[in-house]
């Protein structure tokens, strides 16, 4: 039985297809980056995974169960998302931001209870923001928002995350300490991902998009080559081991 399985999602949008029949699985613990160049459709699929987009064809199942016949609350028991950009026009304390992540386990004005403000306090914890759960959320640096809205899915309490590219505007420290936040949940984990390096550090497989097929899906190391990038991205670079047991990609020149 596949953890989360993706069967022939098709997506046309304004004329254009974007996906055009997208089929991989993930298995239960599994770390999956979903690379590719800009407008190749890695949004559009997991916005179709986590239901704010409906595909033309093709199903998305959760342990076997079709997720179109979920009720939306159900679907969010299972499958927590972080996206990139997270401003809201409503300022909201840390604590509140957090405590959303409760909201699909209630019903209409069902007050919080002594298990959602655990859980709200524990999703602080693990991404070290329990000391800032008073201020407003407007006032955060932009590498605190992602870890607030990350607390925020963790409040969820599901087994699921999908990261839709929430790293792409923070520097390179903030990127880091958010992925390294992630690694550590042991959550099964499908993550939009531009950056090979950071592909290479935490995802134990990829899944490569061009022009909204699926080009390749396997173990990261194995599919991260020179050849692939320059395929991919026309570009020129060395796969190279970095002297501490992991491999790394250094950028040469664009190919033409």
């Amino acid at each position: 039985m596949s953890y989360l399985k993706i069967k022939d999602l098709q997506v046309s949008l304004s004329g254009n297809d974007i996906l055009k029949g997208i089929d991989f699985h993930l298995e239960k613990g599994d770390f999956v980056g979903v690379i590719g160049p800009n407008g190749s459709g890695k949004s559009t699929l997991l916005k179709c995974i986590y239901r704010t987009l409906k595909p033309d064809k093709g199903a998305v199942y959760f342990e076997d169960k079709l997720l179109a016949k979920m009720p939306l609350k159900k679907t969010a028991q299972k499958i927590a998302v972080v996206g990139q950009h997270n401003e809201h026009k409503f300022d909201f304390t840390v604590f509140d931001m957090v405590m959303m992540g409760r909201s699909p386990y209630k019903g209409f004005l069902e007050r919080d209870t002594d298990k959602d403000v655990k859980l709200t306090m524990n999703a602080l914890k693990k991404v070290s923001m329990e000391s800032l759960k008073d201020r407003n959320f407007s006032t955060l640096s932009g590498g605190e928002k992602q870890r607030v809205i990350l607390a925020r899915a963790l409040a969820q309490d599901t087994e699921c995350l999908i990261l839709d590219e929430p790293t792409n505007h923070l520097d390179i420290r903030h990127q880091l300490e958010f992925m390294n936040v992630v690694k550590k949940l042991d959550l099964t984990v499908l993550f939009a991902v531009h950056d090979l390096n950071i592909a290479l550090l935490y995802c134990n497989k990829i899944c490569i998009v061009k022009d909204g097929q699926i080009i390749d899906y396997g173990n990261t190391k194995d599919l991260i080559t020179s050849e692939m990038i320059k395929e991919i991205y026309g570009i020129n670079a060395k796969v190279v081991d970095n002297g501490h047991g992991n491999i790394s990609v250094v950028y040469q020149s664009v190919a033409y």
